[in-house]
């Protein structure tokens, strides 16, 4: 197995199904991550990830944010392709 080069961070819900799915997808992979679950964060934190989301025209959750490159929604194809998964 490669290891692990680029940060990978998510936004999520806690009341997400799709959130849920890409934190076990990443679990599967070994991949390590970290997370937010946005509904449970303190307003601050919320403010943070809205501008964050908003800059880059991101209106879904999860909100992965891998290196330098970020995905909306569960995509499991793109989290595969920018972590060089097999």
């Amino acid at each position: 197995m490669t290891e692990q080069t680029k940060s990978v961070e998510l936004y999520t819900l806690s009341t997400c199904p799709w959130s849920r799915k890409a934190l076990a997808f990443l679990d599967g992979k070994a991949v390590d991550y970290s997370y937010i679950d946005y509904d449970l964060a303190d307003e601050v934190v919320q403010g943070r990830i809205q501008k964050e989301m908003l800059a880059r025209h991101a209106g879904a959750f999860p909100f992965a944010k891998i290196g330098d490159d970020f995905i909306v929604g569960y995509n499991p194809d793109a989290f595969t392709r920018l972590l060089g998964l097999e």
